[in-house]
């Protein structure tokens, strides 16, 4: 599914990132964790083809990613990768329903099809009842679901998540990492998720340890 090939990354002077290797099976569920400044966050933003590596390359799919065009990698990006963010990016102007139907307009799908898989998606996250709500009018946790059915509206591959229960309460903290497993089961996605949540880590199938930029240790964990 994902190869991650010594991937080396500099901002200035500072090395961030110093050789990273991975591999993330087909549907699997990989956490990453480290102390703050360990590069997780960065390694993620390369893996989803947010920034480009200064060395190394990353396969998804049997495709190397970087060596895409610009409006290629856009499209890649696009189609085959999911995106959910600690603090939603939900465009507060925009209706839930809206906000989940923007990636397939932005692939130029057709308008009916795209509320029609965004209205399956919200319902199937129990949302059905605030597709005209507007962020403001959302809790934290119903927030982060319409944010999860963004991340899923175009049928991608894999799902990265960066804290994504960073700024969720204990209940909701629960219901979203339930929600992964769901979500694999249901539709087959793989997730690596950016953590510093311990639960979410245990509950992964693998853990990866980083620390000052390198991995230094993957820990296979008991899913229940």
């Amino acid at each position: 599914m994902i190869q991650i090939n010594s991937i080396h990354k500099n901002y200035g002077s500072l090395e961030v990132l110093k050789g990273i290797d991975a591999t993330i099976a087909p549907h699997e569920i990989v956490s990453i964790v480290g102390a703050s400044g360990a590069g997780k966050t960065t390694l993620l933003q390369i893996a989803g083809t947010l920034e480009k590596p200064d060395a190394g390359e990353i396969i998804i799919n049997d495709c190397r990613v970087f060596a895409l065009k610009e409006k290629e990698l856009s499209a890649f990006r696009n189609r085959h990768i999911g995106f959910i963010f600690q603090f939603h990016q939900l465009l507060p102007e925009f209706t839930a329903l809206e906000n989940v139907m923007l990636p397939a307009l932005i692939a130029r799908d057709n308008s009916a099809d795209a509320r029609r898989r965004a209205g399956e998606l919200l319902d199937f996250l129990g949302l059905s009842q605030r597709l005209s709500h507007k962020p403001a009018q959302l809790s934290g946790g119903e927030k982060q679901r319409v944010a999860v059915a963004r991340a899923l509206i175009n049928r991608p591959d894999v799902i990265l998540a960066d804290e994504p229960s960073g700024s969720l309460d204990t209940q909701n903290k629960a219901e979203l990492h339930n929600l992964f497993f769901d979500l694999r089961k249901e539709f087959g996605h793989t997730f690596i998720i950016v953590t510093h949540d311990e639960s979410l880590a245990r509950l992964s199938d693998r853990t990866i340890v980083m620390q000052d930029g390198r991995i230094v240790s993957t820990i296979n964990n008991i899913v229940p």
